[in-house]
This record gives C-alpha cells, sequence and structure tokens, in this order.
C-alpha cells in the first residue's frame, strides 16, 4: 500500500505533505492518473447547479472513484476558489477537529496551497488541535480528495487555497457547534466544502453485520440501510440523521463530517438561505449474499444554493 508522507521543506522552510493515490490501480505518472479522472468526469453528468458542497467517498480509486466523479463533476471552478475538506479521523482519538501543520499538499497533479488566513482565523477560535505529521501519514480521508480536487480546479490552480480539516469523534452538540462556526464559510460562494465519507462498512471484518431479510439478498438489506441515511442528509435535518445512526449503527465512516455540513446548512437556513441536497451515484465494492463476504458501500451528492 502506499502512503502519504510528511516532510518538511526541500531546502526550503515550507512544509510540504506529499500525497500518494492508495489502495488503487498502479498510476505509473501523474499523466496517467489526471487520463483516468478525465475519464471518471467525462462519464458523470451535470446537474446544472455549481455545488456549494459535495460528498464524496474516500476509497481506493479502483472502488469508487467512478463513484466519486459524479460529485466533483457538479464544481465549477470559474466560482470556487477555496476547497474546505472536511475529513474523518480513522486513526487518532480525536474528540474536536485538527488542523494539519503543512503548508503545501503535494498531489501527483500540482502542489495545493493550504489557506494559512483561514487556519489563522479557524486557529483563533479555540476549537481546534493540529495534526502531528504522524497523523497526517496516516490519515487517508482527505488525502483521497487531493487529486480530484486538484483536476476539477486546474484551470484556477495559480488561485487555489484549500482547507483541509480532520474531524474527530464529536458529540451531537459538538457538530452543531461547528456547524455554526463552519456556516459563515459555507454561505460563501467562492468556498466549496467537500465531505469525505464511505457508507456502509459491513461483514466480520467490519464488526457490522446488520440484515434485515425482508429486504432479500445481504447486499439489497445495506443498500435500503444506506439509503434510509441518503434521504435523511437529502432532507438536511441534523436531528434525523444523528437519531439514524443511534437506531441502527450504520458505520458511516464521515458521519461526524456529515453532521457538521447539516449543522452548518441549518444555521443557514434560519437566516433564509435556501439550500438544497441531492445524491447522484451510489455504489457497493462488492454484492454481499453470505455471512463471510464483506463490502464498504459510496455515495455522492452535491449541495446546491438555490
Amino acid at each position: 500500500m502506499a502512503s502519504s508522507r510528511c516532510v518538511v521543506g526541500d531546502g526550503s522552510s515550507r512544509r510540504l505533505a506529499v500525497c500518494s493515490v492508495r489502495d488503487t490501480v498502479p498510476f505509473s505518472s501523474g499523466a496517467q492518473l489526471n487520463a483516468q479522472l478525465e475519464n471518471w468526469l467525462a462519464q458523470a453528468q451535470p446537474t446544472g447547479r455549481p455545488a456549494r458542497a459535495i460528498i464524496a467517498p474516500h476509497a481506493g480509486y479502483t472502488y469508487c472513484g467512478s463513484c466519486a466523479a459524479h460529485a466533483y463533476k457538479q464544481v465549477d471552478p470559474s466560482i470556487t476558489r477555496r476547497v474546505f475538506i472536511l475529513g474523518p479521523s480513522h486513526h487518532a482519538p480525536l474528540s474536536r477537529c485538527a488542523l494539519s501543520t503543512a503548508d503545501i499538499y503535494r498531489t501527483p497533479l500540482y502542489d495545493l496551497r493550504i489557506d494559512q488566513k483561514i487556519y489563522g482565523e479557524l486557529w483563533k477560535t479555540g476549537m481546534f488541535e493540529r495534526m502531528t505529521i504522524q497523523i497526517d501519514e496516516d490519515e487517508h480521508s482527505i488525502e483521497m480528495h487531493l487529486p480530484y480536487t486538484a483536476k476539477t480546479m486546474e484551470s484556477q490552480k495559480d488561485e487555489l487555497t484549500i482547507v483541509p480539516v480532520l474531524v474527530g469523534a464529536l458529540s451531537d452538540s459538538k457538530e452543531q457547534m461547528y456547524g455554526e462556526l463552519f456556516s459563515k464559510y459555507l454561505a460563501d460562494p467562492l468556498n466549496l466544502f467537500v465531505i469525505s465519507s464511505d457508507f456502509c462498512h459491513w461483514g466480520q471484518r467490519f464488526r457490522y453485520t446488520h440484515y434485515d431479510e425482508s429486504q432479500g439478498e445481504i447486499y439489497r438489506s445495506i443498500q435500503h440501510l444506506d439509503k434510509m441515511g441518503m434521504d435523511i442528509i437529502e432532507q438536511l435535518d441534523a436531528v434525523s440523521f444523528n437519531n439514524y445512526l443511534k437506531k441502527y449503527h450504520n458505520t458511516i465512516c464521515g458521519r461526524h463530517p456529515i453532521g457538521v455540513l447539516l449543522n452548518a446548512v441549518a444555521e443557514l437556513r434560519k437566516s433564509g438561505m435556501n439550500m438544497a441536497f441531492s445524491f447522484l451515484n451510489y455504489a457497493q465494492s462488492s454484492q454481499c449474499k453470505n455471512w463471510e463476504d464483506s463490502s464498504v458501500s459510496y455515495a455522492a451528492g452535491t449541495l446546491m444554493v438555490h
């Protein structure tokens, strides 16, 4: 498995995080990766409205690259200048959110600059921790969105900045607190929010084997379970989404970044902003038919402002 590496400088004082596309087909060059991203994006259809936020998966591109394209197809680089990437922490035990110590995320396509002005604003709130270099190395939930971000924004790469945020295991009240904080950034049409999440992780290796026999095969039960959660997200209802998770314990790894987004939307709705969310694609890594099988689900969707 390829891994990201964070190194200090390259003869300069800049801190770099080097992105490697892990768990995917072997891209021998940036050109090969670029061609594959172009192919997936060409197969996806635009909705006609630019995304203010997207939900997209973070697994290996072999499994979810095609699905993710349906979300990234909705990004309008003529509008967007800054991309917030909210990814769940898979390894570090965080109860808050954390910011990177890097200045640059280096991808196979081109370097992405972290917006230090926005980082400064977030840091001043006292609500954030700093990722260690090791955490930045180990975490893939942000990393896997860097090539797609670079690709969709390549026409504006000289102006583009990113705001990577690692989201910990937040309580409902903390999701609301961070949602309120990020709402002013979500209100700005120059900003795009990328919410990094896979959906159900099913199987004994994930210690999750919920099965509703009335749905037929196991994979259909998984799809039904995911679609229940997706329908609630489309309703932009943070409370109902948390209740759904407490009832079914669906292993949606990006549930906390999703919760932050839903709470940010709720805050903006108080001031009359009209927003709508729509899922555009759903996929599973494999179709589970017996108890020895396992799968991960992926969904791609877009938040639009009317």
